[in-house]
């Protein structure tokens, strides 16, 4: 390893791309659902994203499945996934325990998708752009600057909403965090996703629910092929399984422990695969059908907000005055040797950092404690949690205030008249 060094770049200016009311960095779930609902409330908004396409771990990160009964813009993408036959619910297959009450989505349709609700909502896109730094004055966040194949430049924006998933641009603009990380949890682990298709899934089916025993040593054998949990978690088609993985002691803001991740999942992914091929009904003709473009992601940077919200009362389902979204069910084993909570409200405040002006925080970046994000950091929360924050985007542009002063009971009446489940 060579010794730190340290290099001084020449000051420059940067160009201002374009301004608009709401900026939102990052199009994951969280960012998708920000902009359109942003949009939507009548705000001029762009929203950048580092991939060439929309909706982030739904999509390039291949985590396919929605585990709770959505509400909102939530069960817009599920809606339309339908017409389109794009969603596939568990509840009506073969599939085991918790997975009945979860559907598991189609990536490429979902990519187009979120393309036709961006667009038909007035969203500006600018892909292939990657935020790297952040405009702050006098403690306002003003706007992101970012890099594209055509250079460095800026946009400018009345608030600034982060969606990187990672915290990125609260870090950037100085923001208070907390990316410590216990391990006993699910959002500790970074993944790489794979499907296989060309399965026989009712042979499959039938064979775990005959031999539950024989199954687990099969999977404990392929962990220790892998050399850390690689998991056969459910049919996302008929013919298609999904492959999640759980690798643990890497950090998702390490770009070396991110390559790490990359090459040795699929170093594994093959051994794997065809260990699966040889013993297990129903995967005789199967081959791999695509990984992740994306590395899974589940925890890094966590926002110190307005309030901070915790596992103990996740688990308490403790409720909020400023309630602005409901999680009506925890990941499965997301909490260490404790029963999952059920309807737990999250306050506006989790969005809003403790100091920093013009600036929300969407996604599992939210303002909590790793308990508490462990347990509400996947799809369908970041989607409501995108909504709010797009929502209140729109709400303090209009009215011309800061985001942390805008009227909350004006916010829950519009999340309310968007088909937000709220108290």
């Amino acid at each position: 390893m060579v010794k730190s060094k340290t290099i001084y770049e020449a000051a420059r200016e940067t160009n201002v791309f374009a301004e608009a009311d709401v900026v939102v960095a990052g199009a994951g779930p969280a960012g998708v659902a920000a902009a359109i609902a942003a949009a939507r409330e009548g705000a001029d908004t762009i929203l950048i994203e580092r991939y060439g396409s929309l909706g982030g771990m739904a999509t390039g990160g291949l985590v396919l499945m929605m585990n709770q009964y959505p509400a909102g813009q939530c069960r817009e993408w599920l809606d339309r996934l339908n017409k389109v036959g794009g969603a596939r619910d568990l509840s009506k297959t073969k599939e085991p325990g918790i997975l009945r009450h979860a559907i598991m989505v189609d990536p490429e349709l979902l990519k187009c998708i979120l393309n036709d609700m961006a667009l038909d909502a007035g969203v500006k896109l600018l892909l292939h752009s990657w935020g790297t730094a952040a405009i702050v004055d006098e403690n306002t966040v003003k706007g992101v600057i970012f890099e594209s194949k055509s250079g460095r430049q800026a946009i400018m924006g009345k608030v600034i909403i982060d969606a990187t998933g990672d915290g990125d641009v609260f870090a950037f603009a100085g923001a208070e965090f907390d990316a410590s990380l216990d391990k006993r949890y699910r959002s500790s682990d970074l993944a790489m996703v794979f499907r296989i298709g060309g399965i026989d899934f009712d042979t499959f089916a039938d064979f775990r629910a005959a031999q539950p025993e024989k199954w687990e040593e099969m999977r404990n054998e392929a962990f220790k092929i892998a050399g850390f949990p690689l998991v056969p978690v459910a049919a996302q088609r008929k013919d298609v399984f999904w492959v999640n993985s759980f690798i643990p002691g890497k950090s998702c803001i390490k770009v070396e422990d991110l390559t790490w991740v990359d090459v040795h999942a699929r170093k594994a992914m093959i051994p794997v695969y065809s260990y699966y091929k040889k013993n297990v009904p129903g995967f005789e003709i199967s081959y791999i059908y695509d990984s992740a473009s994306q590395t899974g992601t589940r925890g890094s940077r966590r926002l110190v907000g307005e309030y901070v919200l915790t596992g103990e009362e996740a688990r308490s389902g403790k409720k909020f005055d400023d309630t602005v979204l409901i999680f009506p069910q925890g990941v499965p084993l997301s909490w260490p040797g404790g029963s999952e909570p059920k309807n737990v409200g999250m306050p506006y405040r989790c969005l809003v950092p403790i100091k920093l002006d013009g600036l929300l925080a969407a996604g599992r970046c939210f303002s909590s404690d790793q308990a508490a994000n462990t347990m509400f950091n996947v799809i369908p929360h970041c989607i409501q949690m995108g909504q709010a924050a797009g929502t209140a985007a729109a709400l303090a542009v209009k009215n011309g205030v800061p985001p942390r002063k805008i009227n909350v009971k004006a916010l829950q009446k519009r999340l309310i008249a968007q088909g937000v489940e709220l108290p």
